[in-house]
């Protein structure tokens, strides 16, 4: 209960103190946008690093030198809420997640994801699904890396290699921008939160980055389901940390 009251006041604090932050950002953003992307994502990832820290959890990033230089799409799998909590203090640049259309009406918070080049996207509306990979790609031109979770919702199976389908939908973004995917296997956050929920426990997490994969690159057959591609290659790194943790 001690790492909740933590986790959970730190995270109220910053919420509730960073309103005049939040319009500063807001206001260099209207006159040096790269320079505001760069200032939102360290003040960002310092609050996020501070809530792992919290949790009491330990952290092994494997496979850094993956990451090339340039924006990037990185494709994990999706485990628990403290996914971003541990995945966003690791980009060395400028990166968004590409989140559900609800959380866009999350006060603070969503204000702090727009600053952070978070993309909201609708689902279920066709339409504004297509707009939002538009934004995406935009983004990823002009060198912002994003992050995506195909499977869509938290992934509550136990076994850690179990994945949900892909939305193929998801790798447009790659096809359209040209931009190399970066597989992520992410393993031990679920056992942070929501494995005893409201509580929080401390765990070890693991971070993978995989190789890049260029879509353009693959067989003829792989470029039709380049969802199911990448999804192949991040079960293969779970089975890998599944052996390394015995």
């Amino acid at each position: 209960m001690l790492h909740l009251i933590l986790v959970g006041a730190a995270l109220l604090s910053f919420l509730v103190y960073s309103y005049p932050c939040i319009k500063k950002q807001q206001k260099l953003a209207l006159t040096d946008l790269a320079r505001q992307s760069e200032e939102s994502l360290r003040v960002i990832q310092k609050i996020l690093r501070r809530l792992f820290r919290l949790s009491g959890s330990e952290l092994t990033v494997i496979g850094r030198e993956n990451i090339p230089d340039g924006a990037v799409l990185y494709v994990g799998n999706h485990r628990s809420y403290f996914d971003i909590v541990t995945l966003y203090p690791l980009f060395p640049k400028p990166t968004g997640f590409v989140a559900k259309k609800e959380m866009s009406t999350w006060a603070t918070l969503a204000d702090w994801m727009r600053l952070g080049n978070c993309v909201f996207m609708n689902r279920k509306d066709l339409k504004e699904g297509l707009k939002a990979i538009l934004e995406s790609v935009e983004k990823i031109k002009a060198g912002i890396s994003l992050v995506i979770f195909p499977e869509g919702t938290r992934n509550t199976s136990e076994d850690i290699r179990e994945l949900m389908p892909f939305h193929e939908g998801s790798m447009k973004i790659a096809t359209k921008s040209g931009c190399p995917v970066i597989p992520v296997a992410i393993t031990g956050t679920r056992d942070i939160f929501e494995r005893q929920f409201p509580c929080i426990r401390p765990s070890k997490v693991t971070v993978e980055f995989g190789k890049p994969i260029y879509i353009r690159e693959l067989s003829p057959e792989d470029r039709k389901y380049p969802g199911a591609y990448v999804r192949g290659k991040i079960i293969e790194m779970l089975n890998e940390e599944q052996i390394r943790r015995g």
